[in-house]
């Protein structure tokens, strides 16, 4: 069995992709997806700083509770619960036989957030995203994510000219 370094802390950046990189499951069913995430912060309480939800993948900052750093039990709750009432998708034998449905790449990145410029950077990442992958002109236009941003931040794109790399 694989060892995972696991990052300590009390605030992380998470992405949590879907198996199928094409899907547009999250967005289609992002109720579902919002109402799984309340149940189980309910269960097991994390503060939401921030979080965008994109076709294939989202990318979240929790703030956890002194003393846990449990967040791979709240993913697991939330990439199950989604999963369930969902139609499996395409599976090998290895997702077959432990009985996964498809849905959800088995890992997620995470990374511990070390100070407020780090933060900012990760915030500022999220909202962004969209923009990133050509689904908006502007950050405000996307309706699928939270945060601590104003209404006006990133601008319009339409009035950005350019190459940017990545």
């Amino acid at each position: 069995m694989s060892r995972y370094r696991r990052a300590r802390g009390s605030t992380f950046f998470f992405t949590v992709v879907l198996a199928d990189r094409s899907s547009t499951l999250l967005v289609d069913h992002v109720d579902r997806l919002r109402r799984i995430c309340r149940t189980v912060q309910q269960r097991r309480p994390f503060e939401t700083v921030a979080i965008c939800i994109l076709p294939d993948h989202l990318h979240a900052i929790w703030s956890l509770p002194d003393h846990d750093v449990n967040f791979s039990s709240r993913w697991n709750l939330i990439k199950g619960g989604f999963s369930r009432g969902i139609e499996p998708q395409e599976r090998s034998a290895s997702k077959l036989l432990k009985r996964e449905k498809g849905i959800w790449q088995r890992r997620y990145w995470e990374h511990a957030i070390r100070d407020d410029a780090d933060l900012e950077r990760h915030v500022d990442y999220i909202h962004f995203n969209p923009v990133k992958h050509g689904l908006v002109k502007r950050v405000r236009d996307w309706s699928f994510g939270q945060g601590i941003l104003p209404l006006d931040w990133g601008g319009d794109m339409r009035d950005v000219s350019g190459q940017f790399g990545e």
